[in-house]
């Protein structure tokens, strides 16, 4: 399989954190897919859609369990 972005012909199955809003929080949600490891472009198969589209809706529904891993500071340039 080649790249369909830049042709390249290193395409491995990688762990990666795909990212889901949740209201305005981000969470990553671990999922094994092909990467191309020149690029950087991602393969997702319908199985693995299918699992994002089903955490998005538990997330809507608050039917999930998250842990804090940190938290993002916004610079208020109100002053």
């Amino acid at each position: 399989m080649k790249c369909v972005i830049c042709h390249g012909d290193d395409i491995r199955v990688a762990e990666v954190n795909d990212e889901l809003l949740s209201g305005r929080d981000i969470v990553h949600v671990p999922v094994r897919i092909p990467v191309c490891q020149t690029c950087g472009e991602r393969y997702y198969d319908r199985k693995t859609l299918r699992y994002l589209e089903d955490v998005q809706r538990r997330l809507k529904a608050g039917k999930v369990s998250l842990r804090e891993v940190g938290k993002v500071l916004v610079l208020d340039t109100q002053r």
